[in-house]
């Protein structure tokens, strides 16, 4: 595994609306890298898809969906903070940032009684400084955790099965984290200009009763989102004939990439496979290395066959 380049992406900072920092490290990783690769893909960008990102591998037929941004907060006035996304607001955890007066790096604040959420510093933050949590990562022999491995790792796997993907697109996106992601926009291009209509979400799900550490990749038959069921079946099946580990996830709620194609007015058929995170939204997101290995696997068999 290139911890190297995981602990990388999960120190960037692009939270929802800043996606920025985190496109110009891909288009910088794939230039330095591409050679090393089965197939040197064409990169896509402009402001027809925003800060998105897609790589073009050979003659596409399938792509994966892989969002580059992260939670966070905007400070607002007095250093009071908005969210970005849904972040857990535990009082002590530690953000960072940037204004015109220099990196920051604050103490979390939330007020129940006044459902106040606010940062500690020395000085008053300008409006408007994004903050995200201050990375940590941490490895055992089991265990890899860090703030952000949703969807630093999805963009991980992206990246790990470019290195073997002969025709193929990598779709990389804005603004999941905020509810409203801009997939479908890149679905559309994709979509009008090579004719591909399906897609793998590769991004990272939840521990629950049903989904555990260390049991492989979860293939999510659904969350808010319904995948059609034939595309469904077709992946379950190349999955079992693969021999690499997955589980089966069911939820009523929570959402991707996918969601965003399923509402899109182009007929997309998609399918979430991501591995299963604990304490989810925070500094501490904890994914089982076994899990990781599983769904690289799995990017790189499905995406030779379909």
């Amino acid at each position: 595994m290139d911890t190297g380049l995981l602990k990388t992406l999960c120190a960037l900072r692009a939270p929802s609306g800043n996606e920025g920092p985190m496109k110009e490290f891909i288009i910088d990783y794939v230039k330095q890298n591409q050679d090393k690769w089965a197939v040197q893909p064409e990169i896509i960008e402009g402001n027809f898809i925003g800060d998105a990102l897609i790589l073009k591998f050979g003659k596409p037929r399938t792509a994966i969906f892989a969002h580059m941004d992260s939670i966070g907060f905007t400070v607002r006035y007095n250093n009071g903070l908005v969210k970005i996304g849904s972040p857990r607001t535990d009082t002590g955890f530690t953000l960072v940032g940037a204004d015109s007066i220099g990196e920051i790096e604050a103490e979390l604040n939330y007020d129940h009684d006044n459902n106040f959420l606010s940062c500690n510093y020395s000085r008053e933050i300008e409006r408007g400084t994004e903050l995200t949590f201050k990375p940590d990562f941490r490895e055992t022999d089991e265990f890899i955790q860090c703030c952000y491995m949703d969807n630093r790792l999805g963009c991980y796997i992206a990246l790990k099965t470019a290195e073997t993907l002969t025709d193929g697109l990598i779709c990389f996106t804005c603004y999941e984290e905020s509810g409203g992601g801009n997939a479908g926009v890149v679905g559309k291009h994709i979509y009008d200009q090579f004719g591909v209509m399906q897609a793998l979400i590769a991004d990272i799900t939840w521990k629950t009763e049903g989904v555990e550490h260390g049991k492989g990749v979860a293939l999510s038959i659904r969350d808010s989102g319904i995948p059609r069921r034939s595309f469904y079946l077709k992946i379950l099946e190349l999955a079992k004939q693969s021999g690499i580990d997955f589980q089966l996830e069911v939820e009523g709620s929570g959402g991707s990439d996918g969601s965003e194609l399923q509402k899109s007015t182009y007929p997309f058929d998609w399918l979430f496979i991501g591995a299963p995170e604990d304490f989810v939204h925070t500094p501490n997101e904890k994914v089982h290395k076994s899990d990781i290995y599983s769904m690289e696997a799995m990017y790189k068999y499905l995406m030779l066959r379909l």
